[in-house]
């Protein structure tokens, strides 16, 4: 417990740093665009890869997949009905920020260390059907609740989805998984070596990006998109807990997965989308700290 303790403490002491050095200088505002492309480009789909490859699935095991999908749509029609009344910027901010879980820099390690291989699998399962949400769905959505996607339509979500190069990482592993094949050894190996720095890179961000000027209406937005998150992984924690015909293994993984912080990428979409980056780094920063109490308090439970 000691050992997750420090790692979970390490990405918060990432995030501290990353402010310190942008508030000394050391960072502009403007470097988080450059770091967030980074982190979207190239180190988050080459952790994709070094974590997915040598992974065999079978087409039965997906259902887990449909999970993570599943409670990805439940977070954003959830941020859908908090915000009604709201302006379109509004709306798709909650979208953005309130949905998806930041699985592989995080959850990851806590059900690595605890659960074994069969939580592994459960996790990387559930973790390819989060990213049809937090690696392009979710944005899809917010930047039709705005008004620059038109319509809502099927078709424009996987196109959009399709230009994300994390998604294309994980169709591409999910497809060979399920076919029981394999990247050439170099290319693992080259990837792992990206894929080392990408939980750095991501903590980094978020603390380059973190702006939280205090005022009440930034904070009750923040407990607002919270307290609805949480609630909902309270929820979904219990119903795959008790309603589920999985392994006592699988259902440990599933309720630690539901209470992840909220993915890594949302505050570089939100700065795609011309949205507060300020206030996406704040949410994103506080979800870290929330999700480890819960996760620890969880695993006190459930182990």
């Amino acid at each position: 417990m000691g050992e997750i303790l420090m790692q979970a403490f390490s990405f918060v002491a990432i995030i501290i740093l990353g402010y310190v050095l942008r508030s000394r200088g050391f960072f502009k505002e403007e470097d988080f665009y450059v770091i967030s492309r980074i982190v979207l480009k190239i180190t988050l789909p080459a952790a994709i890869v070094s974590n997915f490859s040598g992974m065999s699935l079978e087409p039965s095991m997906l259902l887990i997949s449909l999970l993570g999908l599943g409670g990805g749509v439940i977070l954003i029609g959830t941020a859908w009905l908090i915000s009604a009344g709201k302006s379109k910027e509004e709306r798709a901010f909650s979208i953005l920020n309130m949905s998806g879980y930041n699985i592989g820099n995080f959850t990851m390690p806590f059900v690595q260390s605890f659960l074994g291989p069969a939580g592994i699998v459960a996790t990387s399962l559930f973790d390819s059907g989060n990213s049809f949400i937090c690696l392009g769905g979710a944005y899809s959505i917010a930047s039709m609740a705005k008004g620059e996607g038109g319509r809502f339509k099927i078709r424009t979500i996987f196109k959009t989805l399709l230009k994300s190069v994390p998604f294309d990482a994980y169709l591409l592993m999910t497809v060979l998984s399920l076919l029981h094949l394999s990247l050439p050894a170099p290319v693992v190996s080259f990837t792992k070596i990206i894929a080392n720095g990408n939980a750095f890179m991501a903590m980094l961000m978020i603390g380059v990006g973190f702006k939280l000027s205090g005022n009440r209406e930034q904070i009750g937005k923040i407990v607002k998109i919270l307290s609805a998150r949480y609630t909902i992984s309270i929820v979904l924690a219990l119903a795959f807990y008790f309603l589920l015909p999985f392994p006592l293994e699988y259902r440990q993984a599933l309720v630690i997965l539901c209470f992840s912080p909220i993915a890594s990428a949302a505050p570089a979409f939100t700065g795609d989308l011309k949205g507060d980056v300020g206030l996406a780094s704040a949410v994103n920063s506080i979800s870290i700290v929330v999700s480890i109490v819960l996760i620890v308090a969880v695993l006190l439970l459930i182990l």
